[in-house]
């Protein structure tokens, strides 16, 4: 498994890697390569990166969650209650479960950092941007979708997503290496990102998501940096409150004795956990993603997975009938995104590490 990735990254599908794996609360971390070009550092469990779309569940998706607990979020609502400058033709059939499960009818992408100037404007485009098709009939991954979904949920609360991270999320559950916009203070933890044609400079601590660096560093889908073991720690919270019998958390705490004890996983998690067949056969659950044999989860994980991924390099991957969490975090998109020989990386990784925890198990 190590051996697989030091191979990976020597090939250069990466200038470096750190995997990250928990299994009933046993912890293994394992870092190669080096940060980037200009710097030899080998990688480890506390090299922060940048999460790119994985801030998609770690972020947004779990403060949805307690939203739904707390009766300020009903998944089957017109967006509309939420977001009132979200208009335009057959918008009023939208749902936040649509915007959850890619499935609004939003096109997947548009430049916003060159066609606006301002957060503001950015924000005004994304919600008077037209519907490619009617909702609920089509899966388009969406970052469109989930800039909407940011709104919404800064609406409920009054804050921004990155405040309501830290106090709701980080805070509770200890993790002190994830945030949005990282202080000058972590530069040298932090792996760089592209050599950025659009900025000038090669991207170290501030978010490569040009999007997200036209919205301030800070939106639902992309913004959130991290390290490994804070991730691994997130899992392990997610996983136990997916785990039959409950009860595999409180093995987690006892075994990570340093950490603070973790709040209570929300109620609505299972529901999110679960694929919603919107459209009928994605893979998609609410906000996270669940192994479809042809993703970056591989061949052998459980169908009760979840997991994401982030485009400079990064993935999640949560098995909580084996108690099992997946972190793989690269920046393969350092110096150049045109580096596209990370992607097999992913789901050889997760079947490696299925297959060494449990080989009797295809």
């Amino acid at each position: 498994m190590t051996g697989y990735l030091d191979s990976a990254v020597a090939a250069g599908a990466a200038p470096g890697a750190v995997l990250g794996v928990s299994v009933g609360g046993r912890r293994f971390f394992y870092g190669t390569g080096r940060l980037g070009e200009d710097d030899p550092t080998r990688p480890d469990s506390s090299t922060i990166y940048d999460l790119a779309s994985m801030t998609k569940v770690v972020g947004l998706t779990t403060i949805a969650m307690m939203a739904v607990d707390e009766g300020r979020l009903d998944l089957d609502a017109p967006v509309q209650r939420y977001v009132p400058a979200f208009q335009g033709r057959d918008k009023e059939l939208v749902t936040v479960r649509h915007l959850l499960t890619h499935s609004s009818g939003l096109r997947a992408f548009r430049l916003l950092y060159k066609e606006t100037g301002t957060r503001e404007e950015a924000l005004a485009l994304t919600d008077t941007t037209a519907l490619d098709t009617v909702p609920g009939a089509r899966f388009v991954y969406s970052d469109l979708g989930i800039i909407v979904l940011t709104q919404a949920i800064e609406h409920i609360y009054g804050e921004r997503i990155d405040s309501l991270f830290a106090q709701r999320v980080a805070g509770p559950l200890g993790l002190a290496s994830t945030r949005y916009l990282p202080p000058a203070s972590w530069l040298p933890r932090i792996a760089p990102t592209e050599n950025d044609p659009w900025r000038g400079h090669v991207i170290r601590g501030e978010v490569h998501d040009e999007n997200t660096a036209r919205l301030g560093g800070v939106s639902g889908h992309a913004g959130l940096f991290s390290d490994a073991l804070d991730l691994v720690r997130f899992g392990e919270w997610i996983a136990g409150g997916l785990a039959k019998p409950a009860g595999a958390l409180h093995l987690t705490r006892a075994l990570v004795a340093a950490a603070p004890p973790a709040p209570p996983t929300p109620r609505s998690l299972p529901a999110f956990a679960t694929r919603q067949n919107i459209p009928p056969g994605s893979s998609r659950a609410l906000g996270w993603d669940t192994p479809s044999g042809e993703s970056s989860a591989g061949t052998r994980l459980s169908p009760s997975s979840i997991g994401h991924t982030g485009f400079t390099g990064t993935s999640i991957w949560i098995d909580p009938s084996r108690d099992l969490v997946i972190v793989l975090l690269s920046n393969r998109v350092h110096p150049t995104r045109e580096n596209t020989r990370w992607g097999p990386v992913r789901a050889r990784v997760a079947d490696l590490v299925a297959a060494t925890l449990f080989p009797d198990t295809p």
